[in-house]
């Protein structure tokens, strides 16, 4: 067993794994129980650190935009002499694939349909023209800058401790500069690795849920499957054994390879809905305009807390800030391995803005596309906003060839779901191996499988309600993680920097006989 886990944090791995246990077996076996508790604790949370998370999303940012314009910003992530492993394609298609692919298939009709229908905060007419632009304007706002800054925050600090002063890849690790040089080996360091763990669980666990839910409402279309959380556990169990052996391949051979195939397959269904969605002028018109209204409120949207509007602000923005946050520890331990030899700046640009860019076409056109074939009365998206997993295929259904495209999505769907989940097991079992770039096997499976329960437990505890309350609840200590990384990174950049000027300082000017004109002093 010793030689299983070789190399393994006992205390960290252990521990993890048996809260998480425990956690699971809660759901299976008394799900109304935990249901109830879990739902008193997110009431409690949101009602009284809602502000929190608003402020989290909004910092991460505004650190972003100054590591990029700032000199510090040039630094490499890893020895000067130092370059990229990875070419730019299949760097940004990792990135995406681990961060975002899962979710724009699963959001990517419903959330601007029901922003449109229902304008968040009251800013438009519902189901007009003004509300089509605030709907797509607000979606980029969830999947944009915000999120991808929190993980170029948690990633970029991990590559420069790691790559540039040779300490392991780990959280932990990060706080080097509060809790010194052997930070991982500590017991508040171990504690942070632990939570780290937790977090990327509970995180990955909701899109697995999510992705499973959407795999049983495409297989129901396509082949009459019974739609069910039940028949979505048993869809989550099958994934879970597949991306397991992808995960035991290894990040270049399993990763690499689906991470491409899902980005490629991506952008054939954006050119699908782009081609053939109709009202390809409206819906590009629509798409520029709100992308440029982003872009210039981006900062006051981030500063807002939706005093009157709480209900939709936990049910959306704070529901997103918490599940980007329960994801950073794993994106961005993930970009941080794939990304030594960038500089900071091309490192934060490539995080923040590369899949940010693609998520604005992607709901340009499928979320406006998914609008107007609701407006036009094409499709009835809206009746399928509460069971939103069901709104694409919905969606499909109205437009040419809806079984091919369906069956694309399927493939499309259980693609991320196992790119995803294989990224997340392996950086899990790093985090659980003291940085370990090849964790043992063992862990690996054992904290897949962790992940796949957790997923299975909350849609038997209450679906996609318990799904979104264990991401909100899973990121809460980390929270507080990411903050102190924020503050550790700058710390270290502000002293290297600092070390570097002075050893380039020329030596003061010593003190030489003067070759000039002998005054009065020197005669004598």
């Amino acid at each position: 067993m010793n030689r299983l886990i070789k190399g393994v944090d006992p205390v960290v791995f252990w521990g993890s794994a048996v809260l998480i246990g425990t956690f699971v077996g809660w759901g299976l076996f008394a799900p109304d129980s935990l249901g109830s508790v879990m739902k008193t604790a997110l009431d409690w949370v949101i009602g009284n650190f809602g502000w929190a998370f608003v402020l989290l999303a909004f910092g991460s940012l505004a650190i972003c935009i100054f590591l990029v314009v700032h000199p510090w910003g040039r630094t490499r992530l890893g020895p000067d002499d130092s370059r990229p492993t990875f070419g730019t394609f299949s760097w940004v298609s990792m990135m995406f694939a681990a961060g975002l692919g899962a979710g724009l298939l699963f959001y990517g009709i419903a959330e601007p349909v029901s922003h449109w229908s229902a304008p968040p905060h009251g800013l438009a007419e519902p189901q007009s023209e003004e509300a089509a632009l605030v709907a797509l304007r607000y979606t980029y706002f969830h999947w944009g800058f915000n999120g991808w800054a929190m993980y170029a925050l948690m990633g970029g600090a991990m590559a420069y401790f790691s790559y540039r002063k040779g300490l392991p890849t780990l959280v932990s690790a990060t706080l080097s500069p509060l809790l010194g040089p052997k930070a991982s080996e500590r017991p508040i360091g171990r504690l942070v690795d632990g939570l780290a763990i937790v977090a990327t669980l509970f995180g990955t666990a909701t899109a697995l849920g999510l992705n499973g839910l959407q795999l049983n409402s495409g297989l129901d279309y396509l082949f009459d499957v019974p739609k069910s959380n039940v028949v979505a556990v048993i869809i989550i169990v099958v994934v879970t054994a597949l991306f397991l052996v992808s995960a035991t391949s290894g990040v270049e051979k399993g990763i690499n390879f689906l991470a491409n195939l899902g980005s490629f397959a991506t952008i054939g269904l954006f050119l699908f809905f782009l081609v053939v969605g109709g009202s390809t002028v409206l819906v590009i018109s629509n798409g520029i305009e709100s992308i440029g209204n982003y872009i210039l409120q981006v900062l006051p949207m981030s500063l807002q807390t939706g005093v009157g509007d709480e209900q939709w602000m936990a049910g959306w923005t704070i529901f997103y800030w918490a599940w980007w946050a329960s994801w950073a520890p794993f994106v961005g331990m993930f970009v941080a391995r794939i990304s030594r030899g960038r500089t900071i700046r091309e490192f934060v640009i490539g995080v923040v803005a590369a899949p940010t860019g693609f998520g604005f076409l992607w709901f340009a056109v499928v979320g406006g596309t998914g609008i107007e074939l609701q407006r036009t009365g094409q499709a009835d998206v809206l009746g399928s906003i509460a069971t939103p997993e069901l709104s694409l295929f919905t969606a499909l259904d109205a437009l040419p060839l809806p079984v091919i495209s369906s069956a694309l999505c399927v493939v499309l769907i259980a693609l991320f779901f196992i790119s995803g989940a294989d990224a997340a097991s392996i950086v899990m079992a790093t985090m659980a191996s003291r940085g370990a770039l090849e964790p043992s096997k063992l862990v690996v499976v054992v904290l897949g499988v962790l992940m796949g329960g957790i997923a299975c437990a909350m849609l038997l505890v209450g679906g996609l309600v318990a799904l979104q309350q264990a991401a909100v609840l899973g990121s809460v200590p980390f929270a507080l993680v990411l903050v102190a990384v924020a503050y550790s990174w700058l710390k270290a950049l502000r002293e290297e920097h600092r070390q570097t000027a002075e050893e380039e300082e020329p030596p003061p000017r010593s003190e030489t006989m003067s070759i000039g004109p002998v005054g009065p002093a020197e005669r004598r």
